[in-house]
């Protein structure tokens, strides 16, 4: 581990201290990770109240939902793998489902599915298998339509780890250890608690003491919060999701996964959700990662893809809400310990055919700019702020392009040459793009 400045831990570690005693918790472990590396760890107070079991980095907590996004991540590799897609229905990949939203409305809280399973697990705290819940789904309720708006929902996550089973042909929890937590180098995360573990407590409101929570098998929700880790072995899998090795899961896959598709509060629009990721906006900052909550246990993860740096926080209280901890340990590491922006460097010259591309253009009056950078081509309108992003093409055939990022995603850019093979003019999402300004003309006028 790379030394830390010494004001930079100090800081983080009064945040953490000071989180542990006002939110009363029995202990706090949380971690971060810079730029690939692991800078800061810690953990304060008592894992075990009745044993006198002090909390270290190497205990492990319960997650709660911060599974979702190894079901998340799981279901995009398969639809990487054409084992299903996200416009699937649910019936699709579970013959005689009795609701059929689409995967990707799962993936994202949008399938309007109720929040928790139908057998009223909370009650009996018994947690049906995966086989009674597909029989018993039609008493489930959607409780919106289907694409409506956000709703959290349990149910929808556990069946998505049935999903996974059948496109897989491989059980969930079997499939997320080998294809999972090993590539992403992960040994302390894990479907049971492995000694070290904490013990769960929920905090007596008037007085300074804790109870016993329940400890809850989950059954067919095994994939929506089952998971144990430790606050470095998290920090590990959100560093995985920020920068994947291309082996297991591609970069356009978690960069996709981090794309908002619900907005999930209304009033300020501060958080939304992709893929499997809880998504905030923190000042000019747009962070990704997840909660969790199971009795006795709250956790947070959260990184910054541009700042390059993850954090995680986890507690053995039921309900120590720490994601305000979670943005001030991003926020105070960028302050103290920003990241260097990448040099640039001299690439490789354009191809032959791309060369004519390449300058000013315009659509109207508009100025647009034409440009092969890092291996790419992209183009991007006069005016546009700095954080806006530049329009990113890939080439589809020698003279046919795609737009993959940025404005006018999905949209084709279309090239049209005179017979030396200069540029005579480009059509980009229906709009014809010339080399001087002008109005439209209709032909031959």
């Amino acid at each position: 581990m790379p030394e830390t400045p010494e004001r930079l831990a100090a800081r983080l570690e009064r945040l953490v201290g000071v989180t542990q005693r006002e939110k009363r918790v029995p202990s706090l472990a949380a971690a971060v990770l810079r730029d690939g590396e692991l800078v800061w760890e810690t953990a304060v107070g008592a894992a075990d109240v009745e044993a006198g079991v002090e909390a270290t980095p190497e205990t492990q907590y319960r997650l709660g939902s911060i599974t979702k996004t190894f079901t998340a991540a799981a279901i995009m590799q398969l639809r990487d793998a054409g084992k299903l897609d996200l416009e699937d229905t649910l019936d699709r990949h579970i013959e005689g489902a009795a609701h059929r939203p689409t995967i990707r409305r799962l993936l994202s809280h949008a399938s309007g599915l109720q929040r928790e399973t139908q057998d009223d697990s909370w009650l009996t705290m018994r947690f049906a298998r995966p086989d009674e819940l597909l029989e018993t789904l039609a008493e489930a309720e959607l409780v919106l339509p289907s694409g409506a708006r956000f709703h959290y929902s349990n149910l929808a996550y556990a069946l998505l780890g049935i999903v996974v089973e059948r496109a897989s042909g491989v059980p969930y929890m079997d499939y997320a250890r080998e294809r999972l937590f090993a590539p992403a180098g992960l040994t302390r995360v894990s479907f049971e608690a492995e000694p070290p573990a904490a013990k769960g407590y929920l905090a007596q409101p008037y007085a300074d003491g804790v109870w016993d929570t329940v400890d809850v098998e989950t059954g067919a929700w095994a994939s929506a919060g089952q998971l144990w880790g430790t606050a470095v072995d998290v920090c590990r899998w959100g560093a995985f999701l920020m920068e994947p090795d291309e082996a297991v899961l591609a970069k356009k896959t978690a960069e996709e996964m981090r794309t908002v598709q619900v907005i999930t509060e209304h009033d300020r629009w501060l958080a939304g959700y992709g893929l499997g990721l809880y998504l905030r906006r923190d000042g000019e900052q747009i962070l990704a990662g997840h909660t969790g909550s199971m009795p006795g246990f709250i956790a947070v993860l959260l990184f910054s893809p541009k700042e390059k740096v993850v954090v995680t926080a986890l507690t053995n209280e039921s309900e120590a809400a720490t994601v305000e901890l979670g943005l001030s340990l991003v926020r105070t590491t960028v302050e103290e310990w920003p990241v260097a922006p990448e040099p640039w460097r001299i690439g490789e010259p354009p191809p032959d055919d791309v060369a004519p591309v390449l300058g000013i253009w315009f659509v109207e009056a508009a100025r647009l700019v034409f440009r092969w950078r890092e291996g790419r081509l992209e183009a991007r309108y006069d005016g546009l702020l700095d954080w806006e992003p530049s329009s990113v093409f890939e080439r589809e055939t020698d003279d046919r392009w795609r737009t993959v990022s940025g404005p006018e995603q999905g949209e084709a850019l279309r090239i049209e040459r005179e017979p030396d093979g200069s540029v005579a003019r480009m059509i980009w999402a229906g709009y014809p793009v010339t080399r001087e300004p002008g109005p439209w003309r209709a032909p031959g006028e």
